[in-house]
């Protein structure tokens, strides 16, 4: 059912949201009151920003203009699912994504305020503000009307900042203003390098180790086995995949239009929510044993979901040794200005596994998501830390950047060669790349491209 030729009385959505993440310490060992590793923290083992209320957010958020409308608290984080996108806090750091009209760059002060009265962060580690460029910037209010004045607004903020606009000004492009590392806590440096922010297992070791984890135990391990060990030298202390979709076609937007008025309660859109998130395969974007799930339906229409993903056995258990992440999705579906986005922090393999059981590599992830939603338009972003850009972690003599490139470009432009693909309806082979640009950044590599569909008459 859809109510395409029905729009909001109030116009317009807009769905691309502006994304603010604030690191207060390089990782969550760092804070003033992380427990020792295999020590139970305060206050049922939260410490850092992870203490801080819920009542004390909500009110940070009524400065941005939105609510919460619930919270799935995890091993490492908390997921808050929010009117407008989403929240995550972390012990060290917290990411906020909102779209529509909210003003997310004001709720910054009482941010800061926050983690300085409840946290002991006297300062910020890092900083970064990224959106898509807006489909109708002229209805944003306050400082997001305009990139110029976005930029200046956080200059007054922050001495070290930095701002880009990545691809086509005239087209799909991406902005991002980023600040350097503090120079005067935890070993911060003024040039910009980056001290990782969790060891974590390489891209080549994951699948192996949530596989093993979704087994029986062997017969011959105990059941406390140590961890699989970690080299030090091959770490992606930061990642963030980002896939941004526009024009979707009807078959994926349909679903995301509410056949009945909402219930008297969220219960009820929850619930809807959840079938919809299996019906249509969100459920199988990763694997379920990792994942835990909160998801809402709007009325008439709309969709909002979180995962925590739970990528290593030991999550939680070393403030210094990341094992949980997350991704979110958020849709627009009207005709006019449709919209979904989707975003993951779980470093991804390079190379398949052909496991259910296992994490999805990079290109499997991008294909399980476009075809559910099947956008005429696409925009990827790769966001990774790396120890030294002159030193990128390299795969196969390529650069982490160029790897992700290589990945973008075969999951959607070349056609599978499994029978079928991902799906009988896969996407794979459908699209052109429009545009494809690295960029190097003081401790951070990033992988932009954008892809069309390809028109009935394109090779």
């Amino acid at each position: 059912m859809s109510n395409d030729d029905q729009p909001p009385a109030n116009g317009p959505f807009e769905g691309p949201e502006k994304l603010l993440e604030i690191w207060f310490a390089p990782s969550a060992a760092d804070c003033p009151d992380a427990p020792a590793p295999g020590t139970p923290g305060p206050d049922g083992g939260k410490f850092g920003l992870r203490k801080v209320s819920r009542a004390v957010w909500e009110e940070m958020l009524d400065i941005v203009k939105c609510k919460i409308l619930s919270v799935v608290e995890g091993m490492e984080m908390d997921a808050y699912l929010l009117s407008e996108s989403s929240f995550f806090v972390s012990p060290h750091r917290l990411i906020l994504k909102t779209c529509g009209t909210t003003l997310n760059l004001l709720g910054v002060p009482r941010i800061l305020q926050i983690a300085r009265e409840h946290a002991d962060f006297p300062s910020v580690y890092r900083l970064f503000y990224s959106r898509k460029a807006f489909m109708f910037p002229e209805r944003q209010h306050g400082p997001h009307r305009d990139w110029r004045a976005e930029i200046e607004f956080l200059d007054n903020l922050f001495p070290n900042g930095a701002a880009y606009t990545v691809g086509k000004v005239n087209g799909d492009h991406w902005l991002l203003y980023l600040t350097a590392p503090s120079d005067n806590s935890f070993g911060g440096s003024s040039n910009g390098s980056t001290a990782p922010s969790s060891p974590q297992v390489p891209p080549h070791d994951i699948a192996a180790e949530t596989e093993a984890d979704a087994s029986e135990v062997r017969a011959d391990s105990p059941v406390d086995e140590p961890p699989v060990s970690v080299d030090e030298d091959n770490i992606a202390s930061d990642y963030t995949i980002e896939i941004l979709m526009t024009h979707l076609s009807p078959q994926g937007r349909a679903p995301f239009f509410s056949k009945d008025p909402p219930a008297e309660t969220h219960d009820t859109s929850g619930a809807d929510a959840l079938a919809l998130s299996s019906e249509i395969g969100i459920n199988n974007i990763f694997p379920s044993h990792i994942t835990t799930l909160d998801a809402y339906s709007f009325y008439p229409c709309g969709y909002s979901c979180n995962a925590l993903l739970k990528w290593r056995p030991d999550a939680g258990e070393n403030p210094a040794r990341s094992g949980e992440g997350y991704y979110t999705i958020h849709v627009t579906p009207e005709e006019g200005w449709s919209y979904a986005s989707f975003e993951c922090n779980v470093p991804l393999p390079t190379k398949p596994t052909d496991k259910s059981t296992s994490v999805p590599d990079l290109k499997t992830l991008i294909r399980r998501v476009v075809d559910i939603f099947r956008p005429g338009k696409i925009t990827l972003t790769l966001f990774i830390s790396c120890e030294d850009n002159d030193a990128t972690e390299e795969e196969e003599g390529e650069s982490a950047v160029e790897t992700a490139q290589r990945a973008f470009k075969s999951a959607l432009t070349h056609s599978s060669r499994r029978n079928g693909g991902e799906g009988a309806a896969s996407s794979a082979g459908l699209y052109k790349r429009t545009d494809k640009i690295n960029y190097e950044f003081g401790g951070y590599d990033l992988a932009f491209a954008s892809f069309e569909l390809r028109s009935p008459s394109s090779p």
